[in-house]
């Protein structure tokens, strides 16, 4: 059977939150943390957490477009996150934290600003969304060790405290659509 993959690379507030969501996603074939959208080339972990680089933490996700579609990975995204805090999700502040939606296409483009216009018009959120909506920029993979942080680290602080909250809230709200056996 011949799949059709398509990416998506999307920041909101720590990689490790959104990536172990979508490890869980059914369709989805691939997930890794990384950077996108700042001043350098190949940035560690470190500099990004100074908060002048201009890179956002993002997942880059791989997805079977017969399965899920880009759309259906936006909703989840808007149910996942808040996307009215600028430069912060919780007690992660800075730019690094933004939400963004970087696109790889037209057709991406434009099914992300319609989503967002839908959502503000329906009033899904009680303040306006500020996510950025914009072309994929240069997209770094960050260290090995944040990839699958969540799966690899769950007993971590942080990982108890912010990243299980929105993991279980994820899987109890998009039951229906988890794979068989999560966490790959």
């Amino acid at each position: 059977m011949l799949m059709t993959i398509e990416t998506a690379t999307l920041g909101g507030g720590c990689f490790w939150c959104l990536e172990a969501v979508y490890l869980d996603l059914e369709g989805v074939t691939g997930v890794e943390s990384g950077y996108a959208g700042g001043q350098i080339r190949n940035p560690s972990y470190e500099q990004i957490c100074e908060g002048n680089t201009g890179h956002a933490e993002v997942v880059k996700i791989d997805f079977d477009t017969d399965r899920i579609s880009y759309r259906d990975i936006l909703q989840i995204f808007f149910a996942i996150h808040d996307p009215t805090t600028l430069n912060r999700q919780g007690n992660d502040v800075g730019t690094q934290y933004r939400s963004v939606i970087y696109t790889h296409s037209e057709v991406q483009q434009a099914t992300a600003q319609t989503l967002i216009d839908e959502l503000e018009r329906q009033r899904v959120f009680d303040d306006p969304i500020v996510t950025e909506v914009m072309a994929v920029p240069e997209y770094f993979p960050g260290e090995a060790y944040h990839q699958r942080y969540f799966a690899r680290n769950p007993y971590q602080g942080y990982c108890m405290m912010v990243v299980a909250p929105k993991v279980a809230k994820f899987r109890k709200q998009f039951a229906s659509r988890l794979i068989k056996s999560p966490a790959r």
